[in-house]
């Protein structure tokens, strides 16, 4: 499973209500376009500033309910999934200013840096999702910051060797000290005892958050409810081929394949069924 900032939610999902699957199209593709500007191809990160500033402009004029000044088609959908479904536009804002944050930033001091990131990359797919089924509560959107931080946690240690080709680590630096690791050892692909006991500690933060936020897809109904479940699993799943590794994401990056989805279908339907996540907790302080 690819866990990805704008992908933590099921993008327009056989599993979806079909009135739904356009609306989270134009969501995905908003995403997927100012993603893609920080991100790809060959631009200085000043060029790339200016066309996510352009971007924002975009929003912008949404928001005044202006032509866009770029990428009409693209706003014009845009605005009219805004104005049917009274979708907010601050989620677009932040995950701009993530994208924006992601030219220049490749390191994290410590965990509320970290988490402020992901509130902005990776939360704000998740809450769209929540006022587009009209179930925007607090504990409903709280349920859902979690699962989704935890996707891009998740997403984060599975992908250290490719994110350090990036120049990136998304590991908080004060978590690398505590447990004696420098950058050589993912320099070096160094899975030593203090690496994995690092990546241990990790692995028990994403899987605590992701299952402290599991309620909402038990108690969101119908067939959306069972996929948001498979997403729960499907992380938790892919914590568990990090700890079948050893620990060791750069020889054997977990991915999903035939037996694992397998695995995750059951999984869910149990805790569909259940209507708890059935899964047991380490410490993260243990």
């Amino acid at each position: 499973m690819e866990v990805d900032h704008y992908e933590n939610f099921p993008v327009a999902s056989i599993l979806l209500p079909k009135r739904l699957r356009a609306p989270v199209g134009v969501i995905y593709h908003v995403a997927r376009t100012a993603d893609d500007i920080a991100d790809e191809g060959v631009f200085e990160p000043a060029e790339r500033h200016a066309r996510l500033a352009d971007f924002r402009a975009g929003l912008d004029a949404v928001a005044a309910g202006d032509p866009a000044p770029v990428h009409p088609m693209l706003f014009e959908k845009l605005a009219g999934t805004v104005a049917q479904y009274g979708l907010p536009l601050g989620p677009f804002y932040d995950l701009v200013s993530a994208f924006d944050q992601d030219i220049d930033t490749t390191r994290y001091a410590d965990w509320p840096a970290l988490m402020d990131y992901c509130r902005r990359s990776a939360n704000p797919v998740g809450r769209l999702m929540l006022h587009l089924f009209d179930a925007s509560t607090p504990e409903n959107l709280a349920d859902s910051d979690a699962i989704c931080t935890a996707l891009q946690l998740i997403n984060f240690w599975q992908d250290v060797g490719i994110d350090w080709k990036k120049s990136r680590i998304y590991m908080p630096l004060c978590d690398l000290e505590r447990f004696g690791v420098t950058e050589r050892h993912i320099d070096e692909q160094i899975c030593d005892d203090a690496w994995r006991a690092l990546m241990r500690h990790e692995v028990d933060h994403a899987r605590a958050m992701i299952v402290g936020g599991a309620p909402l897809a038990v108690r969101m109904p119908g067939r959306f409810g069972l996929e948001l479940c498979s997403v729960v699993h499907g992380g938790l799943r892919i914590l568990e081929k990090i700890e079948q590794a050893d620990y060791d994401v750069f020889r054997k990056r977990p991915v999903l394949k035939g037996p694992d989805w397998a695995v995750i279908g059951v999984r869910s339907l149990a805790m569909r069924l259940r209507g708890r996540v059935g899964v047991q907790l380490r410490s993260v302080e243990s």
